[in-house]
C-alpha cells in the first residue's frame, strides 16, 4: 500500500512567512538580542551564546510598558544592573537573573519599577548588596542563595529581611568572614552594626498662626545614621540642622495653610532605616473666605465657607438683629476639610418678608470675622416681578447645626415669627369652613328624613290601610280595620278589605280556614 503525505502548499507557506515577519518585526522593535526570545509581555534570555552583557532596551519606551516578566540565565557577561536599564519596563512584576556573572546592582536600578513583587538573584557573583535598590518595593520574595557574600554590616539588612519574612523554605544564605571561613548569615555577628531608630521631641505639635516652633529628632544606630526631614507641601519658612544629634527643624511664621500637615524624621544607615512622624496643628482666628447670594436648591441656601481652628461658632443676623434659627431656617454644614467648613443658611419657603441683609459672624478664642450678603427671595405680591417659589419643592427634613447650637432664644421678632403667624391664621380659616360644611350637610339630611318619613310603608294612606300583622290572621286576605272610625270603615261588614277608598267584601273558604286561631298560635309560656 502506498502512503501519501501532503506537502505544504503555497498558501501554508505564505502564512508561515507572514508569522515569521510579524515576530521578526516585534523582535527588531523591542531590540531583542539573539540570545533572547521576546514577546509583548515576556523576555526570556537563556542561551549562553552569543550571550548578553546588559539588559535588552526597547527602541521606544512605550514598547516595554506591557512586559511583566524578565527571565535571564546562563549569561556570564552580564555583570551589573545599572541605572534606568530596568526602568523601561514600568509594568515589570517578576525579575529573575540566575546562574550569571552579576556582581553589582545600582542603588537606582529599580526606582521606576514600583510593581516589582518577585526578585531572584541566585547563583551569581554578588559579594555585597545595598538595601537602597529595594527599600521602596513591596517585595513578597527576594531570593539570594548561593552568592559569595562577604560578612559585613552592608548585608546585615538581608539578615533582618529574612527574619521578618515568612518563607515556606529557609534560604541557605552564607557569608565569608575575614578568615575566609563560611558562616551562615543568620549567625553573622558584626560589631557596631545595628538598625537605626528615630524619636521626636514632641509628637503633639501645636502652634498659633504667626508664631515659630522648633522640633528635635534624636537618632541612634551603628554606624551612625544619616538624618533627613520629610516636609511634603510645607508652606511656612523653615530651616533644619542634621549635622548634630539630635537634629533640629525650625518652622518660622507658621501659616494656617500648614495645619494638618505631617512632619517626619528619617534615620538611615546601611543596615536599614527608621522613621518618626507627627502632625502639625495650627490654631488661628476664623476667616469667612466665601459667601454668596441665596440660590434655590431643594431649599433656598445662602452658601458660605469658613476657616478656623479650633472650630468656630456661627451666628446669623437679619437686618442687624439676631436671627433665631428654627425648623424653617437653620445652618447646615455639608463638607469639612481639615479646618475648613463649607455650608449654607437653609431657608424653607421664604417669602418677601424674608428679603433683606443677612450677616454671618464666625468666632473662636483667637478672633472673629463677619460677612454680609443681601438676599431677595420674592417681590411684594402684586409687583409682578421677582422669583416665584413653588412650596411643593421643599419637602426635605432639616437637621440641627453641625457646628453646634447657634439658636438664640431671645424675644426679638424676626421674619420667621411673621411667617409662623400667617400659617396659624390660615389654619383657623380652614377649621371654620370645615365646621360650617358639616352643619349644612346635617341640616339637609334631617329635611330629607322629615319629608319622606310621613308616608306609610306601602304608600297606603291612613291607619286603616295597614295590613295587620297580628298572629290571629291566618289568611293572607284576612284584614280588619283595627277599629278605624272613618265613615267607610263600617260598610261592607267585618270581612272586607279596604283598597284605596273602596271597601271590597271577602268570602272565606271554610275548608281553607279550618284551622282555628288557637291552633296557629304557638305556646310561648310552656306548661
Amino acid at each position: 500500500m502506498v502512503s501519501w503525505r501532503r506537502r505544504p502548499g503555497p498558501g501554508l507557506a505564505r502564512l508561515w512567512g507572514l508569522c515569521c515577519l510579524v515576530l521578526g518585526c516585534w523582535r527588531s522593535a523591542l531590540g531583542c538580542p539573539a540570545s533572547c526570545r521576546c514577546s509583548s509581555w515576556r523576555i526570556w534570555c537563556a542561551e549562553p551564546a552569543p550571550g548578553i552583557a546588559s539588559f535588552p532596551v526597547p527602541q521606544r519606551s512605550a514598547e516595554g510598558d506591557n512586559v511583566t516578566e524578565i527571565y535571564i540565565a546562563n549569561q556570564r557577561k552580564l555583570e551589573s544592573i545599572n541605572d534606568n536599564e530596568v526602568g523601561f519596563y514600568v509594568g515589570l512584576k517578576n525579575l529573575t537573573v540566575v546562574d550569571s556573572g552579576l556582581r553589582f546592582v545600582s542603588r537606582q536600578a529599580f526606582v521606576k519599577n514600583v510593581n516589582l513583587q518577585y526578585i531572584n538573584l541566585s547563583r551569581n557573583k554578588l559579594s555585597s548588596l545595598s538595601k537602597k535598590p529595594f527599600r521602596h518595593l513591596g517585595l513578597s520574595d527576594l531570593i539570594l542563595v548561593d552568592n559569595p557574600f562577604k560578612c559585613s554590616c552592608e548585608i546585615m539588612w538581608i539578615k533582618k529581611f529574612q527574619e521578618t519574612k515568612f518563607y515556606t523554605e529557609t534560604q541557605d544564605l552564607y557569608c565569608i568572614d575575614d578568615n575566609n571561613k563560611r558562616t551562615a548569615l543568620l549567625d553573622m555577628k558584626v560589631p557596631n552594626c545595628d538598625l537605626p531608630s528615630a524619636n521626636l521631641s514632641n509628637y503633639n505639635i501645636t502652634v498659633v498662626e504667626g508664631k515659630s516652633i522648633t522640633l528635635y529628632c534624636d537618632t541612634t544606630g551603628g554606624p551612625p545614621p544619616n538624618v533627613s526631614w520629610v516636609l511634603t507641601n510645607l508652606v511656612s519658612n523653615h530651616e533644619s540642622d542634621t549635622s548634630k544629634n539630635p537634629a533640629s527643624l525650625t518652622i518660622k511664621n507658621v501659616s494656617s495653610m500648614d495645619s494638618g500637615l505631617w512632619i517626619s524624621c528619617v534615620a538611615e544607615n546601611i543596615v536599614g532605616e527608621d522613621q518618626a512622624s507627627a502632625e502639625l496643628t495650627v490654631f488661628f482666628a476664623p476667616n469667612i473666605t466665601f459667601i454668596e447670594s441665596p440660590t434655590p436648591d431643594h431649599h433656598w441656601c445662602i452658601p458660605f465657607t469658613v476657616k478656623g481652628n479650633p472650630k468656630p461658632t456661627l451666628q446669623w443676623f437679619y437686618e442687624g438683629a439676631i436671627l433665631n434659627e428654627s425648623e424653617y431656617i437653620c445652618t447646615k454644614i455639608h463638607v469639612i476639610n481639615q479646618s475648613e467648613y463649607h455650608g449654607c443658611l437653609q431657608l424653607d419657603n421664604p417669602t418677601h418678608l424674608n428679603n433683606g441683609a443677612y450677616t454671618l459672624l464666625a468666632k473662636n478664642e483667637y478672633g472673629e470675622d463677619e460677612k454680609r450678603v443681601d438676599a431677595h427671595f420674592m417681590s411684594v405680591p402684586g409687583d409682578g416681578s421677582g422669583p416665584i417659589v413653588d412650596p411643593d419643592v421643599y419637602e426635605y427634613e432639616t437637621t440641627p447645626n453641625d457646628l453646634g447650637d447657634t439658636t438664640n432664644n431671645s424675644n426679638q421678632i424676626t421674619s420667621t415669627d411673621v411667617s409662623n403667624k400667617e400659617n396659624e391664621d390660615s389654619i383657623t380659616v380652614y377649621v371654620v369652613v370645615g365646621i360650617a360644611a358639616l352643619v349644612c350637610t346635617g341640616l339637609v339630611i334631617m329635611l330629607i328624613i322629615l319629608k319622606f318619613g310621613r308616608h306609610s310603608k306601602f304608600g297606603m294612606k291612613g291607619p286603616s290601610s295597614v295590613i295587620s300583622n297580628d298572629d290571629d290572621s291566618a289568611s293572607p286576605l284576612h284584614h280588619i280595620s283595627n277599629g278605624s272610625n272613618t265613615p267607610s270603615s263600617s260598610e261592607g261588614g267585618p270581612d272586607a278589605v279596604i283598597i284605596g277608598m273602596t271597601k271590597i267584601p271577602v268570602i272565606e273558604n271554610p275548608q281553607y280556614f279550618g284551622i282555628t286561631n288557637s291552633q296557629l298560635k304557638p305556646d310561648t309560656c310552656g306548661n
